[in-house]
């Protein structure tokens, strides 16, 4: 059975990114809401987004909500708008297996990769 995980980590104040706002949607046959959660304190969710039955191949859609996170930081100054407000990423589970797909970000920057 394949799952799926996630953290982010906030590489502007070298900390986890607590608090986090996470949408999962998957993208066919239309685009639907699966899952929200926030992250804990160390950045990740208390559980897999997908596991066991709910787990599916296909594509599927991360959204990152780090504008709210980071205009919530004390003494961070940021303009209005914030130059990053949702991250989204989107990707293909091709198999039963685990995948993990953090998230390295600043108000300014991101990247991501599949992790183990």
């Amino acid at each position: 059975m394949g799952t799926l995980t996630t953290h982010v980590l906030d590489t502007a104040q070298g900390k986890p990114g607590n608090g986090i706002r996470v949408e999962l949607y998957a993208i066919h046959p239309e685009r639907r809401l699966v899952r929200s959660v926030r992250t804990n304190h160390d950045g990740r969710c208390d559980a897999p987004l997908l596991d066991g039955e709910t787990f599916q191949t296909g594509e599927w859609e991360l959204v990152f909500h780090i504008g709210e996170y980071f205009s919530a930081q004390d003494g961070l100054i940021l303009p209005d708008p914030p130059f990053l407000d949702q991250v989204t990423v989107r990707f293909g589970m091709a198999a039963d297996a685990h995948y993990h797909v953090p998230l390295l970000v600043s108000p300014w920057g991101y990247t991501t990769y599949r992790g183990s």
